[in-house]
């Protein structure tokens, strides 16, 4: 059923849509690779335990979570299925 000047399944649509970003931006914080000796935010060594532990890793716990709670306020809603980005 279409609501308005919405498709039939653009709810359904939205929603995939969001689930898809949260997918992506899960794999992206996924480590992989050589880890960082130092950390590329402040320069402070990391910790060899955490090196070891997590793959690929790029900043020091201090600046990887500033870094996650940066993130997670950027990522509250779908830009793409707000009415805003519709108008551009």
């Amino acid at each position: 059923m279409a609501n308005g000047w919405a498709a039939d399944g653009a709810v359904q649509d939205q929603i995939d849509s969001t689930v898809e970003d949260a997918v992506q931006r899960a794999r992206q914080a996924l480590g992989h690779g050589e880890s960082e000796q130092y950390c590329l935010e402040c320069g402070e060594e990391i910790p060899e335990a955490r090196r070891k532990a997590l793959a690929g890793v790029r900043y020091c716990l201090a600046c990887q979570t500033g870094l996650d709670q940066r993130q997670s306020v950027n990522s509250l809603y779908n830009r793409r299925g707000s009415k805003d980005s519709q108008l551009r």
